[in-house]
């Protein structure tokens, strides 16, 4: 756990929070005088922080997305006092017992106006995006977490944390994993989430294909007509629908597998090899998995290992 006790004023709180987030600007009542402190913990490719800080205004703005190569998504959980979130055209209020959604790739203005404690979980958008799509609707949703699979993704925060400190890079790595997955379970259960995007059948066609390749990545032989079979469709009325969108069904399977792939790689504790990885998630021939995912990232999957285990003796 990284604990950071930081009373050097605004200044220096805008710095660690920037840090620990992304850059943000910060508005406060008494710069000199402000008060905040952090705990921090690393599980795998997902970030941790329980702050407790006075009164602020976090502001995002476009200047702040220039030199963005990966985008966020922030879940911030208030526990003494309710935080206000505008972004894009939504504006909304998060109480304690629930949770907000914050998008990193669009500006936004957060606060509160009291001193309060907050959970905030860091998740790469890839990885929420491999498992529900689309994350764009997402931002500035609030969620009741009282009850439902909500109330379980929060209880299993809180009982993580009582442990992580005895928790191997194995263990926190399952645990950041258990919680990504309750929360995309949370995400996909609301109907404004997936609702909002099948204003239409053909719409809602897609939606429902792109679910079925979404749960069935590990399948190594998942075809187009596989998926139209789950859905009802015909193979002809399925490719129509994802060349709408500028995408066929096959490149749409391939970059889903490729994104979970560098996912479990970026997991330094990951006793899988990059064969085992890439094998658990449908890819077959080796050769054409590396040359793929070097075209998508820009680098080798071992070079996306080496990174990321630098990144945590560095952290």
């Amino acid at each position: 756990m990284l604990r950071q006790d930081l009373t050097a004023g605004r200044e220096f709180w805008q710095q660690k929070v920037s840090q620990a987030y992304f850059p943000l600007d910060i508005e406060t009542r008494d710069d000199r005088g402000f008060r905040g402190d952090m705990d921090a913990w690393s599980l795998g490719c997902i970030g941790l922080s329980r702050i407790h800080c006075d009164g602020l205004i976090y502001r995002r703005n476009n200047r702040h997305l220039l030199s963005e190569t990966e985008s966020s998504l922030l879940v911030a959980i208030p526990e003494d006092d309710e935080v206000q979130f505008v972004q894009g055209s939504r504006r909304t209020t998060c109480k304690p017992g629930g949770f907000v959604v914050e998008r990193s790739d669009a500006p936004y203005e957060y606060w509160h106006a009291r001193r309060n404690r907050q959970w905030v979980l860091k998740v790469p958008t890839a990885s929420v995006r491999s498992r529900i799509g689309a994350s764009e609707r997402l931002g500035g949703l609030t969620f009741d977490a009282t009850s439902g699979v909500a109330s379980y993704f929060l209880s299993s925060l809180r009982t993580m944390v009582a442990h992580v400190d005895h928790l191997d890079d194995a263990a926190r790595d399952a645990a950041g994993q258990h919680l990504l997955e309750l929360l995309c379970l949370t995400i996909r259960g609301d109907e404004r989430v997936l609702g909002s995007g099948t204003s239409s059948i053909r719409a809602a066609h897609l939606a429902r294909a792109e679910q079925v390749i979404r749960d069935n990545l590990k399948t190594p032989d998942l075809s187009p007509q596989d998926v139209a079979d789950a859905c009802g469709i015909s193979l002809r009325y399925l490719q129509q629908l994802f060349f709408e969108t500028d995408q066929s069904i096959n490149g749409f399977i391939r970059e889903r597998r490729l994104a979970r792939c560098r996912e479990e790689l970026q997991m330094p504790a990951s006793g899988q090899s990059v064969a085992e990885i890439a094998y658990r998630w449908g890819f077959t021939d080796q050769s054409q998995f590396s040359r793929n995912y070097r075209k998508r990232f820009g680098c080798t999957p071992t070079e996306t290992r080496k990174a990321a285990q630098r990144a945590r003796l560095t952290g």
